[in-house]
């Protein structure tokens, strides 16, 4: 008789398939618990007596939170390990939410300061593990879980409102009914702190980490997504701003803010298949980027078909995310300076985010319309572009011995 011809072999792959469903789950707790509070500003607002600019550091607050907190991750990741540290991330993200919901002025702004310190972890570990337990599908996997952000984002965003309105709800309930998905997360990552496999980072990280700010790929990679972030934040904060300006209602405008989320998951469904085809990635950065442009000199010239410049947009914008996380794996050679890496590039890279808004208001109310700062926004595109024939380049940088790149075969 004969046992199992390979029940090792089994029981691997359904541990990376564990493995893997709990990266999806981690990944939906990235964007939704913050980006779900914008339709609900306006109640926000009324209900604490804020200004745009309060109610505005909301989206800001998270941003800055991804920027301080980023160069730490791969520090906690090596002393507790990924699995750990990760999970970390969902418990501080799950308190935010409480914090947030609590009903307070104060508890509102310092919970959505604790779900950005959560997601920062998350944003900047979720490379490691990829490039870690799955390096010959790094690319087609960021692209799943980008995916997976963005819909859930779009999700979350669309209920919001609605779930605020029902009978015997208000927006503490919408909000606080976010901490349903890190406590999946957790729950769905627990089998992970019992794994036999490896659960932390080399110790070499710290001076890799240093040296990482040194590497000039390291920096064509952080700016490619520190250009692609500040764009679309831009995007995300003043598009119904600029739509009704162009005499949209409030409702079109609000729609089509919806459009732009979901178009930013769109490049997902592209790339996941082709990337693995992908022999660099220096074109698809390029066209990405070229697209962001398309899509905002078609709202400064001919607004009136907002939608299809909302499409190009936002998948440039959502594209550009995609191939920036994955050059944190791609252009690294092991989990430890994938972190590193991921570090840098979110911290520089959400800095830029959380400035744009602002800076682009500013030209606005200097200029006295959108007509300039979208053709600034479309210049740094352009910029993008650029950078990203330099990003997308196939080679690495390594860390143990010098920061230069290397040719990958």
């Amino acid at each position: 008789m004969r046992n199992n011809t390979n029940p090792g072999g089994v029981d691997r792959s359904s541990r990376r398939l564990l493995l893997l469903f709990g990266v999806f789950l981690i990944a939906m707790n990235l964007r939704a618990p913050f980006t779900g509070v914008a339709p609900l500003l306006d109640m926000l607002k009324a209900t604490f007596d804020l200004n745009a600019a309060q109610a505005g550091l909301l989206i800001t607050l998270p941003l800055l939170a991804f920027s301080i907190v980023s160069p730490f991750a791969a520090s906690l990741a090596t002393r507790f390990g990924l699995e750990r540290t990760l999970m970390m991330s969902l418990i501080i993200i799950a308190g935010g939410i409480f914090v947030r919901s609590s009903g307070s002025g104060i508890g509102l702004y310092i919970g959505t300061a604790i779900i950005g310190g959560g997601i920062a972890i998350g944003n900047v570990l979720l490379p490691s593990i990829l490039k870690r337990d799955f390096p010959e599908r790094v690319a087609s996997l960021t692209a799943a879980y980008v995916l997976v952000m963005g819909c859930t984002a779009a999700g979350l965003s669309t209920l919001a409102v609605p779930f605020a309105h029902m009978e015997n709800s208000d927006w503490r309930l919408a909000l606080a009914a976010s901490v349903l998905l890190p406590i999946l997360a957790a729950l769905a990552w627990l089998p992970q702190l019992r794994s036999s496999g490896p659960t932390t980072m080399s110790n070499k990280k710290a001076a890799g980490q240093g040296r990482i700010w040194h590497s000039p790929l390291a920096w064509q990679v952080t700016l490619f997504l520190g250009l692609d972030c500040f764009l679309y934040y831009v995007g995300v904060s003043w598009l119904p701003a600029i739509l009704r300006d162009a005499s949209f209602t409030e409702a079109q405008a609000g729609s089509m803010h919806g459009v732009l989320l979901l178009s930013t998951a769109l490049p997902g469904l592209v790339l996941i298949p082709l990337a693995p085809r992908m022999k660099d990635q220096r074109h698809a950065a390029c066209l990405l980027a070229l697209s962001i442009m398309i899509g905002l000199m078609g709202l400064h010239i001919l607004p009136s078909l907002a939608v299809l410049w909302i499409v190009f947009f936002g998948f440039g914008a959502g594209g550009g995310l995609i191939l920036a996380l994955s050059f944190v794996s791609l252009r690294t050679v092991n989990a430890s300076d994938a972190a590193a890496l991921s570090g840098m590039s979110q911290c520089i890279g959400y800095l830029l985010a959380a400035t744009g808004p602002t800076l682009v208001g500013s030209i606005h109310d200097a200029s006295g319309g959108w007509g300039t700062p979208l053709i600034v926004c479309a210049a740094l595109s352009i910029a993008m572009a650029v950078v990203g024939l330099l990003a997308g380049r196939n080679v690495q940088v390594t860390l143990d011995v010098a920061s230069r790149p290397v040719r990958v075969r």
